[in-house]
Parts: C-alpha cells; sequence; structure tokens
C-alpha cells in the first residue's frame, strides 16, 4: 500500500456500514432494504437520516478456537460466493527502528507458496476462480483477502491456513531476494509520481523521531536492502500467529458449514505472542511549520496538517464529517469559495485520515495558474478560522451525513474485497474487540450536531499547523539505499515442512446473470433493465453514442469540456446548489467519456429515487454552460491536462494513441484532449456538441434497480418521456480505413531526468474484430500478458524483481482492437526489460504457445471465476454497457463457460498468434534518457526523441 491517503479497505471514515442481503431477484423486506421507509416517505423528499441508519445490519456469528484465531461469519446468500478475509494485528506502526517495510515486505512473502502449496499463491486463487483477491498493509494491519465460488471454499481455508501455519519452511533467501526488488520497485513506482515524496515530509514532520506513524509503509531502501532472511522469518514468528489474526467468512454460508472446516484446518496451528498494537498519543507541534517543497507538479499546491485522534475516538464523526463539510462535499466551504465564488484555486480537499492511534486532517489546494500562492493561503487560513470560530449549520451536518451513510450503502452488497462487509467486521475485531463497532461509529455519525463538529474543530484544528507549499520545479536527486548492501547473510531459522492434504474442489453453481428487460419510453429512447436486490439502491446509466472519438481533430477535448460542464449549473440552479441537492439525497452523479460513449451515471438511494432523477434530467437535458462556469472548469481541465504531461505514465499514455492509429483518427487521443483546442472552445461549441450528441434520439438508458421495473419505468417517463431530439443534425463520427501496423519495431524516447524508473508503454493496432468472438484471444492473453501469473510479469517481476507489475493487454473499443504493453521498471534495467519482453512476446507467437498446465489454469479460471464477476449492480450494470457497445445478447455471460470448455491450445495459439505482429510494435519509453539511452542502443532499433503532448 502506497501514497498518503485513506487505505482503500477504508471508505471515508472507515467502511464499516453493510446490511443484510436477500437473493438477487428477492423482494426487498426485512433488515435488508429500507422497503418500509421507502413507503412511507414522501417521494420528493429525502428519507431522513436516522431511517437509512437504522436499516444498515450486518448479521453474524463468532467463535474462537483453542489457539486463539476468532472467526466470524456472516451470511449472504445473492450469489454463489464466499469472502474470506483474513486480518492481522500487525502494520507498520509495529516496526522498529531499522526495520521499517517489514510488514509490507513480509506481504508479499506471504504469497510465494507454502509447504503444501509451492510456487505462487495467486496460481491456486486464479485455479479456483478467485475474485477480489490481494494481499495489503497499511499503518495498523496486514490482511489478506480473496473471494471464491462456495464450492472452493473448504480450499480457501485450507491455503489461508498453510500459508498462516506452515509457511516458514518454504521462504528462501532465493524468494527475499526477489520480492525485495519487487517492493522496492513499488516504491520508486510511488516515488516517481509527481509528489511522490510528499508523504515522507509529513509523517517525518509531523510525528517525531520514534513515533509509530513517523515512518511510511513502504520502509526505506536501507532497511529493505538490510532485511536478512532470519529477521523477516522472526518477524512472522512474532506476529502471525492465530491468537494474533481475525478471520471473517461471508456469503452463501452458514456458521454450521464453515466452523468444522475452520477448526480442521487451523485447529492445529500453534499460538504465538501476540502483538499489543504501538501505543501512539496524537502529538502537537510545539510551533507551526512551513516547508517548501519543489517538482513536476502543473500548479502549486498549498496544504495544512495536523495530527488528530483516531477510528477509536468519540470526536471521529466531528472531524470526519467536519473535513467534508470543509473540503471533502462538492459543495464544501473552500471549493465554493476559493473554486467557484473567488477562483483563486482549481480545486480544493480538506478530510480525515483516521488510523486506529492516531488520525490526519489535511487540507490541500491546488492553486489557479497566475494566482498568488500567498494569496490562496491566506484566504485558506481565513476561511478556516471563520469555520473554527461558528461552525457548520444544520443543513450542511446533515448533507455530509447523508452522503457518508449513502457510500457505505452502496459497500454493502460486496461481501468481501477492499472494502465489502467483510473489511466491516474484521476491522471492528481488530481495531475495537467488538465487531458491530461499525454499527456504534453510524450511530455516531448520526447523532453529530454543529456544536459537536465545531468544538473538535476547536480543539484540534488551532493547534500549530504543518504547512507545506509544493512548487513547480526540479526536485533534488533522487536517492537510493543508502544504508547496508543487501546481507542475507545471518543464519537461517530452519523449519520442517509439514505435509497435508489439499481438498479437492467441487463442481460450481453456474452463473445466473440477472434477466436483462427492454422497454421504450414514449420518445423511442430504449431502456435496458435488470432487478438486482441486495442493497436498496438504483443505478442509472444514460449512454450517449459519442466519447471522445466524436471529437474533430481540431476540437478534441470538447466531448470532456462538454460531460465536466453538465453539472456546474442547469435548470437556473448553480453548480453549488446543484451540488448541495445531491449531497441531501445521499445521490452520485458523474459525467464522462470512453473512447466511443460520453455517459451520465446516477447511484441513488431507491427510497430517494424520483428527485435524484429530477436532478439527472436537469443536468442532462438544460445545462446552463454559465460563462464563469465554462472558464473555471476550462482551468480545471488544462491544469489536468498540464499534470498528465509531467507524469510518467500519463506522457507516455498521451502520446501512444496518435502513434497507434495516426494524427486524425478519431481514436488518437485521450479523454482530456488537446490544450490548444481545450484553449480555444468557445460556450457556442460547447452548446452545439450538446445538441448534436447529447439527446434522446442518440441515447440507451442503463438500469440495474433494487426496484421493479414498473416503478422504474413509470418514474424515467415522467422525466425523459416528453424529451425531444433537437432540430440540428445527429453527430456522425469520421471513421475511415482501419491504420495500417508497422511492419518494423522502434523506440519513442522522452527524456524525463532523475526518473528512479522507466515507463515502457509499447502497442500495435490488431486485426480483431470487438464484435466477434474474442474468448479465445482474452484465454491465450492471459497466459501472455493479461494475469498476474502471465509471462511478461512473471519474468519482470516475479522473476527478476526489476518491476512492480506487467502486463499486455487487448483494449475493446467498438471499431479497433489495440493491444498495449504497460511496463514500469527500474531505470537501470530499461533496455534488459525491453528486451526480455520482446523476447517473450516473440516466443510465444512462434514456438512455445500455451503449455497443458497454462491452459488449464487459465480455462478453469475463466469459467470458475465467473458467479464472482457480477456480484455487486455496479457489475452488472457495467456489464449490460459492454453487451450493448459491442452487440452481444443479454445472456453473454451465461454462454462463456462452454466456450471456454471447447478451447484447445492449438486454438488459443492460433487465435493470438492472429492478432499480433511481433514486429509491429512502437515502444515508448519515458526516463532518464542520459541512463536509459544506452541502453536502448543495445536493442539495435531505431530510436526517435520526443517530447511531451
Amino acid at each position: 500500500m502506497r501514497h498518503l491517503r485513506l487505505p482503500l479497505l477504508l471508505a471515508s471514515a472507515s467502511a464499516l456500514a453493510a446490511c443484510a442481503t436477500t437473493p438477487r431477484n428477492a423482494a426487498v423486506t426485512g433488515a435488508g432494504a429500507p422497503a418500509n421507509v421507502a413507503a412511507a416517505a414522501n417521494p420528493a423528499e429525502p428519507v431522513p437520516l436516522p431511517a437509512l441508519v437504522s436499516q444498515v445490519t450486518i448479521p453474524h456469528s463468532s467463535f474462537k478456537l483453542d489457539n486463539g484465531l476468532t472467526v466470524i461469519v456472516h451470511e449472504d446468500r445473492k450469489a454463489p460466493v464466499v469472502a474470506v478475509s483474513t486480518w492481522y494485528n500487525v502494520g507498520s506502526k509495529d516496526e522498529p527502528k531499522g526495520k521499517t517495510g517489514f510488514a509490507h515486505l513480509f506481504e508479499h512473502l506471504m504469497f510465494n507458496g507454502s509447504d503444501n502449496l509451492p510456487g505462487d499463491f495467486f496460481e491456486y486463487l486464479e485455479q479456483i476462480g478467485a475474485t477480489d483477491y490481494n494481499g495489503t498493509t497499511w499503518f495498523d494491519r496486514t490482511n489478506y483477502f480473496e473471494t471464491v465460488p462456495k464450492a472452493a471454499l473448504e480450499r480457501a481455508l485450507f491455503m489461508e491456513s498453510d500459508r498462516m501455519g506452515y509457511l516458514l519452511g518454504s521462504v528462501t533467501q532465493a524468494k527475499l531476494d526477489n520480492q525485495r526488488g519487487v517492493v522496492q520497485n513499488e516504491k520508486r513506482q510511488g516515488d516517481n509520481q509527481p509528489g511522490g515524496l510528499l508523504e515522507y515530509e509529513v509523517l517525518g514532520n509531523l510525528f517525531p523521531e520514534g513515533h509509530p506513524y513517523h515512518h511510511s509503509t513502504i520502509g526505506s531502501m536501507a532497511d529493505l536492502d538490510a532485511a536478512s532472511l532470519a529477521t523477516v522469518k522472526e518477524w512472522f514468528i512474532d506476529k502471525y500467529g492465530p491468537n494474533n489474526a481475525v478471520v471473517v467468512i461471508a456469503g452463501d454460508v452458514t456458521a454450521a458449514e464453515a466452523r468444522p472446516l475452520v477448526e480442521k484446518y487451523f485447529g492445529a496451528i500453534k499460538r504465538g505472542p501476540v502483538n499489543t498494537p504501538a501505543a501512539a498519543d496524537v502529538p502537537t507541534l510545539a510551533a507551526e511549520k512551513s516547508i517548501v517543497m519543489k517538482d513536476r507538479v502543473a500548479a502549486t499546491q498549498v496544504q495544512r496538517q495536523w495530527a488528530v485522534p483516531g477510528l477509536l475516538s468519540n470526536q471521529l464523526a466531528a472531524l470526519d464529517l467536519g473535513g467534508e463539510i470543509l473540503g471533502g462535499l462538492a459543495s464544501s466551504r473552500l471549493g465554493k469559495v476559493l473554486v467557484r465564488d473567488e477562483k483563486l484555486a482549481v480545486s480544493v480537499t480538506a478530510g480525515l485520515q483516521p488510523f486506529h492511534r492516531i488520525g490526519l486532517f489535511e487540507i490541500n489546494a491546488t492553486v489557479k495558474p497566475g494566482v498568488d500562492p500567498a494569496l490562496v493561503e491566506r484566504r485558506l487560513d481565513e476561511l478556516l478560522a471563520d469555520f473554527i470560530a461558528n461552525g457548520p449549520s444544520e443543513d450542511e451536518v446533515r448533507r455530509a451525513a447523508t452522503s457518508e451513510v449513502g457510500t457505505r450503502i452502496r459497500g454493502l452488497e460486496s461481501v468481501g474485497g477492499f472494502g465489502g462487509k467483510a473489511v466491516a467486521l474484521a476491522e471492528g475485531q481488530v481495531y475495537a474487540g467488538n465487531s458491530n463497532f461499525y454499527k456504534a461509529t453510524l450511530d455516531q455519525y448520526a447523532a453529530t450536531g454543529p456544536a459537536e463538529i465545531k468544538a473538535a474543530m476547536q480543539q484540534w484544528l488551532t493547534r500549530p499547523a504543518l504547512k507545506i507549499r509544493l512548487e513547480p520545479g526540479e526536485r533534488p536527486p533522487y536517492e537510493e539505499a543508502k544504508g547496508a548492501a543487501k546481507t542475507g547473510k545471518s543464519a537461517d531459522i530452519l523449519t520442517p515442512k509439514v505435509k497435508r492434504d489439499v481438498p479437492p474442489v467441487a463442481a460450481n453453481v453456474p452463473l445466473d446473470f440477472p434477466d436483462i428487460a427492454h422497454v421504450q419510453l414514449s420518445n423511442g429512447i430504449k431502456v435496458a433493465y435488470a432487478q438486482v436486490t441486495a442493497v436498496p439502491v438504483t443505478q442509472v446509466a444514460l449512454s450517449f453514442d459519442a466519447g471522445y472519438s466524436a471529437d474533430a481533430p481540431e476540437t478534441r477535448g470538447l466531448q470532456n469540456l462538454t460531460m465536466s460542464l453538465l453539472d456546474e449549473g442547469a435548470a437556473g440552479k448553480s453548480s453549488q446548489e446543484l451540488a448541495e441537492e445531491e449531497e441531501r439525497l445521499g445521490a452520485e452523479i458523474s459525467a464522462g467519456g470512453s473512447a466511443d460513449r460520453s455517459t451520465v451515471s446516477l447511484s441513488a438511494l431507491s427510497a430517494n429515487l424520483g428527485p435524484s432523477l429530477d436532478l439527472l434530467a436537469d443536468i442532462v437535458q438544460r445545462p446552463t454552460f454559465a460563462p464563469a462556469e465554462v472558464e473555471r472548469v476550462r482551468t480545471q481541465v488544462l491544469t489536468t491536462i498540464a499534470q498528465e504531461q509531467k507524469d510518467p505514465a500519463g506522457i507516455a499514455k498521451r502520446i501512444l494513441p496518435a502513434v497507434l492509429y495516426g494524427e486524425n483518427h478519431p481514436y488518437a487521443t485521450t479523454a482530456s484532449g488537446s490544450p490548444d483546442a481545450v484553449k480555444a472552445a468557445s460556450r457556442d461549441d460547447l452548446i452545439a456538441f450538446q445538441q448534436r450528441w447529447l439527446r434522446p434520439d442518440n441515447l440507451e438508458v442503463f438500469v440495474v434497480s433494487s426496484l421493479p421495473l414498473a416503478e422504474v419505468q413509470q418514474q424515467l417517463e415522467q422525466r425523459f418521456g416528453a424529451w425531444a431530439a433537437p432540430a440540428v443534425p445527429k453527430g456522425v463520427k469520421a471513421f475511415d480505413a482501419r491504420p495500417a501496423r508497422p511492419t518494423a519495431e522502434r523506440i519513442i524516447l522522452v527524456d524525463r531526468p532523475g526518473s528512479p524508473q522507466s515507463v515502457i508503454l509499447a502497442g500495435q493496432v490488431t486485426p480483431v474484430d470487438p464484435r466477434g468472438d474474442i474468448t479465445g484471444i482474452a484465454s491465450a492473453n492471459d497466459v501472455l500478458g493479461g494475469s498476474f501469473l502471465s509471462r511478461l510479469n512473471t519474468n519482470l517481476r516475479e522473476t527478476k524483481g526489476w518491476s512492480y507489475g506487467v502486463s499486455g493487454t487487448p483494449l475493446l473499443n467498438a471499431k479497433l482492437v489495440p493491444y498495449v504493453v504497460d511496463a514500469p521498471v527500474q531505470a537501470d534495467r530499461t533496455g534488459d526489460a525491453i528486451s526480455e519482453l520482446r523476447k517473450d512476446i516473440r516466443a510465444f507467437l512462434s514456438t512455445k504457445g500455451v503449455t497443458q498446465e497454462e491452459m488449464s489454469r487459465t480455462i478453469a479460471n475463466r469459467i470458475n471465476r465467473l458467479p464472482g464477476q457480477f456480484e455487486t449492480s455496479a457489475d452488472v450494470l457495467s456489464a449490460m454497457q459492454t453487451n450493448a457497445l459491442l452487440g452481444r445478447p443479454d445472456n453473454y455471460f451465461e454462454l462463456l463457460a462452454d466456450r471456454y470448455r471447447a478451447k484447445t491450445r492449438a486454438g488459443l495459439d492460433a487465435d493470438l498468434r492472429g492478432a499480433l505482429d511481433p514486429n509491429g510494435f512502437v515502444w515508448i519509453v519515458v526516463g532518464d534518457a542520459a541512463t536509459v539511452r544506452p541502453q536502448l542502443a543495445k536493442l539495435k532499433l531505431p530510436i526517435e526523441v520526443a517530447q511531451a503532448r
């Protein structure tokens, strides 16, 4: 886990919410959804917050094994999948001096095989069709999680128990050295980003030397280099005992089914020491501290940072809601004044990052180019002082709390993954010793008012702040390891291997994709609908046949600018008023575009669907395009483009499309477009785009809802059924001949001095028909570049340790299918990495096709993971849109298992070999030319030098 942000497992305050669920097509009753609330509420008014909060619950049971392992079981029958989430009560705050990064390093080693599961752990996860699987480390915990078909639950529990109790015999010096390299490349990848070194300054200055939160989770290069095999194994022995862990099992399972399996596989594991989480007070700076940093940022950023109480504080809700009101909501205080009204900043954010022992309260404003940063700092401090002195209004608190609860309800569908119900239960048990901690937290949010927020702000934000100004410029030279070289020479801890029988996996339940109904509104708008009743939420996507391929070459970025302005004023309401109304409803409305479609999406609490659709209709049908808002958003978009031109991955991705397709092709751009075109776009241009493309005769509506079709159709008809197409002709895209694929490779080099890592991006346009059967190409590519176990990733990450991750991917656009290789690598291995990538690709496309082992694993994974791929309404909505874009039948995903079973090794080889030409790649390299160019010269390929565009 990287960078100072909320860890992925913590949404807003702590992602603790969940509710009981019902089968996908069952009626929504009881605790699982507020059916009674929806019936009683006036459809024009938001459902009261207490009524929403009262519906949020995760029924569960728990037990403890004799060895101290705590187990929690939650039953959720909506899909035939089960999440297994294992949390260890240890994180980077528990690392002593000289061992920073150990918790994270060991997380990596936990995926490198155990006594009875040799090799890569991902191999076994893929075989059983796991989805949402990974491991993460943060300041306060380390966790491992996977969602598996119900038939694979016993195997999943065996796997987790084998690496909990029977791991050390398989941890070798070679594995340590490899994963050390991978972690160090993960660190380089983060550090290489603009602003990537900010985290170290925040932690190092806000927390004194020796404080558990003084150092980052990724650790230092020197400490990682110095880690020996013995010290790493000692870490496992001291921290990974069953009595220091919580296992949550959530999904299509009962406690009666789960308990015997847990006892069978975990019961014999011996107790270990219990890690008492490092105590940590909330430090206060002796005096205000100001720091100026320089980096490759497009605009100056001004920040304020304070250490505050953490997750267990009775002020958690007050601090979190205060941060949302101040700078988290779209309608926030700082955003209204600094961004909308006075236009001094491009963007501003504020909020709480809560950890176990402490929290971070952060404010970050990106200064509008041309504005004096000192003015922004002064106004920021004045606005903060006013907020501290006077506190928020009742309406602000209600909007912030409703938005928070709405976000949590949307997270209820997932049983596991990065933020599902298993996370809520595990987090409460690990941090508070109470799996029902989420309920107490939600009650705290519902009960918190303006007075509590004002008091918390006055107590904590009147203390001296850490002030950081991050300015455009050249950062100091990057520092690699300063300490000892890789040692690994201390005596090993010998651990005999224990043989255990790996349980078989039963046959899976076939995928039952929701039935899709198709209706039309009275004006002809097509509506595709599916009912999913797991949570009381309605997802709506208004999909227009536009996207950035609708932009002419001279207007690239117009689509994005238009979509960005839709919710910045509509139907006589200002952008501020629209944001406030959205927050009162707990709704989320967003607009954006892909290559082929422009989409306006609504995620609404079903009880508030009517007024949420009113908002959506205003935004789509009656946008204002107020001149002042156009200029403000134009500046935001231009700043985003300028930042892309400084980010190494962004630089490569902006160059690649024109190289693949030719400058005038509709796909020869990115969503953000050309800065010159964005500067030149007038208000009339925006209106013209909206009239030509965002219109009812160019629209298809997709809905996934807990509500029945008749009710949803009626609601849509009332808002969209009378929408008439404008008189101007509908837009037509300019797709002509297929671009020619190169017959010889070449390299395009962009110099980014001082980069510790190079971004390698390669691509070619394939002859693949995106509307044809792509199952063979996709399956074969799992072997070459499409999975963690692919040859490209295995070679550069798991064997060489030169990269944090490598992929090769066919991208399914409506008209063309490009194949793109993405490989960030350490700078001193750039040439070697391209050489290895070329060898792997050429070998696959000639003599080393899919092996029987690769074939078996890949096909098993693609079949077995199908039920877990569509667990949430958002998953279903996305699948429906993809099927429509590519002309697939509604039951497409239900047909896949048989298609995969019919594949042969020879067929897979032929499919991918027919799609790719080893001589057709263009290689883009963004890195330090002084370091990289001599390496590239050895490849004997033509080298062109380019600039960021």
